[in-house]
């Protein structure tokens, strides 16, 4: 009988993750925020590992459930067997975990309405835990956006992705951030061009779009992009 493959350093990682995860918050994590801890952009790629520590016996998967995982009795019975160590990976891996919350929909298209970003609106079902070595520049006044339209797609910024973005009032040239249009009350997602000191070109990246032209006094620059997480299943 051939010897099974040992479990890979990725799903390792999500293993001990999750075991992190449920022992602060006595709750499974969603994919997105698993993902975002191993630094895996592709749900389906989360998905493929989780189903395969299913298949060693370590996990139980619910589909039809939000947050349907568990651990086996194996599973269990291996943490308590590495005792300490694990322990300690698991709060070292916990302690660099950012939580950023999701506030709302964005869109890479026409303007839409986006809503407060006040974090105090958000609840903890809307919270991405996302390893703060994939942040450059620290962890501070972030939040993120659902993107919905495909004026960024040559950005490789799709419609249903997750920008994680940092709050700001300024913009370099070239920059992907989120303007608000004061005159419409309504916020987009595009590269941002100061053309002269009165105009601001809103730049997609597509090229089946025009860029929009707007005065400098009716634009405010909410924030930059600072990771895109991809969401492909």
């Amino acid at each position: 009988m051939a010897k099974e493959k040992p479990l890979s350093e990725r799903q390792q990682n999500i293993l001990r993750f999750i075991w992190g995860y449920v022992q602060e918050r006595r709750r499974p994590p969603t994919i997105r925020e698993i993902g975002g801890s191993v630094n895996i952009s592709s749900t389906s790629v989360v998905n493929y590992n989780l189903n395969k520590l299913k298949d060693k016996g370590l996990l139980e998967r619910d589909a039809d459930v939000s947050r349907g995982l568990r651990f086996t009795e194996q599973a269990l019975a291996m943490f308590e067997d590495v005792g300490e160590t694990v322990a300690e990976t698991v709060s070292s891996a916990v302690d660099t975990l950012v939580r950023v919350p999701m506030v709302g929909t964005i869109a890479a298209g026409q303007p839409i309405d986006l809503p407060d970003t006040g974090h105090a609106l958000y609840d903890d079902e809307d919270i991405l835990a996302i390893s703060a070595a994939m942040l450059p520049g620290g962890a501070d006044k972030l939040f993120a956006l659902t993107v919905k339209g495909n004026s960024m797609i040559d950005a490789m910024v799709n419609s249903g992705d997750i920008v994680i973005m940092r709050e700001q009032k300024t913009a370099e040239n070239g920059e992907m951030v989120a303007v608000w249009l004061k005159e419409d009350d309504t916020t987009t997602l595009k590269y941002f061009y100061l053309e002269n000191p009165d105009t601001v070109r809103l730049q997609p990246a597509n090229p089946t779009m025009d860029p929009i032209y707007v005065n400098a006094a009716n634009v405010e620059v909410q924030g930059k992009v600072m990771m895109v997480m991809r969401q492909t299943a």
